[in-house]
This record gives structure tokens, C-alpha cells and sequence, in this order.
């Protein structure tokens, strides 16, 4: 069983930062992307920013430049550094993760979306 498990939410007032951690546990072969999404009041789940098992990173127009993504993949953990967050940027940010629990019959990993809980960010104004 593959549990995400994020934590770093919290309430900051504006232009302040906060630092998430998603971390993946349980029976992994592979991770390939790892990606953080968020969630606002009434709101559709959106993406935030996604990294590749390499490094490469993709980012939401809405927080290019404020936002940083990042792995650790020795540690099965992916970061998501908020810097000048504004009232706009509160919601549920959810971890999402395409894990490798085993292996096919070719020895090949298969992959499964894995979603973690959520953790709430709240920006005050």
C-alpha cells in the first residue's frame, strides 16, 4: 500500500512564504512524476506544479515566479516552496504522485496516480 502524506500548511499573511513536503511511503518500485495541485472554496482541484523523476519542472501561469517545486528522490519526497503568497493562493494543496508499487510480467513498473490528503494554506490579508 503507497500512502502520500503532505505537511507545511498553515496560515501566513501576505507576502509571506511557506515551504510543503509530500512525502510517498509503503511498497514503491518507481515514482515518475511528482506534482502539487490545490483546491480553493468552491473551487475545481487545479494544477500547481509538476517535476519529473529528472528534475524537470512545469508551473501554473498563476505561480511562475513565486513558486518553486522540487524532489528528493532518495527520500520519496516532493517540496513545494510558496514565496509572495496572496489571499488568492488559499486552498487544500494536494499531493499527487505516479508510483510503481510492482512490477508486470516483463518486469516493467506499472503505474498508479497516488493522492495524498491535503494540507490547508490560508493567506491572510
Amino acid at each position: 500500500q503507497v500512502q502520500l502524506v503532505e505537511s507545511g500548511g498553515g496560515l501566513v499573511q501576505a507576502g509571506g512564504s511557506l515551504r510543503l513536503s509530500c512525502a510517498a511511503s509503503g511498497t514503491i518500485v518507481a515514482i515518475s512524476d511528482m506534482a502539487w495541485y490545490r483546491q480553493g472554496p468552491g473551487e475545481q482541484r487545479e494544477l500547481v506544479a509538476v517535476i519529473s523523476s529528472g528534475g524537470i519542472t512545469n508551473y501554473a501561469d498563476f505561480v511562475k515566479g513565486r513558486f518553486t517545486i522540487s524532489r528528493d528522490n532518495n527520500k520519496n519526497t516532493v517540496y513545494l516552496r510558496m514565496d509572495s503568497l496572496n489571499p488568492e493562493d488559499t486552498a487544500v494543496y494536494i499531493c499527487n504522485a505516479q508510483v510503481s508499487p510492482r512490477r508486470d510480467a516483463y518486469g516493467l513498473p506499472i503505474e498508479y496516480p497516488y493522492w495524498g490528503q491535503g494540507t490547508q494554506v490560508t493567506v491572510s490579508s
